[in-house]
């Protein structure tokens, strides 16, 4: 009867240990990927040939890992214009642009007196994509005289 007591112990020794071994894994589980989204003060929406709009721009991220990149381009479907960086980068369309900080501002300068469209679309190191659009509708210099 002892013998069988000892043998019911060790063996149920052995069972936790074997389970602890188990459920121990040297692996660290790091989340790597966050949503994020674009925030903007809000935009103007008339704008003048030759004027510049300004786009204050804010990452929102829900969490954040180091190595994550950052990156921005841009599409126009109408309408002339330019976007560039507040580092004078000239932003050209469908191209690649590395977002260095977190908050920036672009500025969009109108080449046109038609109705102008731009789609922003921010992309992170994970392929995950934010897309925003900015409208401006045209303003005659002559209606801004006539208001003043």
């Amino acid at each position: 009867m002892k013998k069988m007591i000892e043998s019911m112990i060790i063996a149920g020794c052995m069972l936790v240990a074997l389970l602890c071994i188990t459920a121990c894994s040297d692996k660290l589980d790091v989340q790597q990927v966050y949503e994020f989204d674009l925030a903007t003060l809000p935009v103007q929406t008339t704008i003048v040939k030759g004027e510049e709009a300004e786009i204050r721009c804010q990452l929102v991220r829900s969490g954040e890992y180091r190595d994550t990149k950052y990156f921005i381009r841009y599409f126009q479907p109408t309408g002339k214009g330019e976007l560039r960086m507040e580092d004078g980068t000239v932003l050209l369309p469908n191209d690649l642009y590395p977002l260095p900080e977190k908050t920036f501002r672009l500025y969009y300068k109108s080449f046109s007196t038609d109705q102008q469209k731009i789609d922003i679309y921010i992309l992170d190191s994970f392929n995950q994509v934010v897309q925003k659009s900015f409208a401006f509708n045209n303003e005659t210099e002559e209606k801004e005289e006539d208001a003043e």
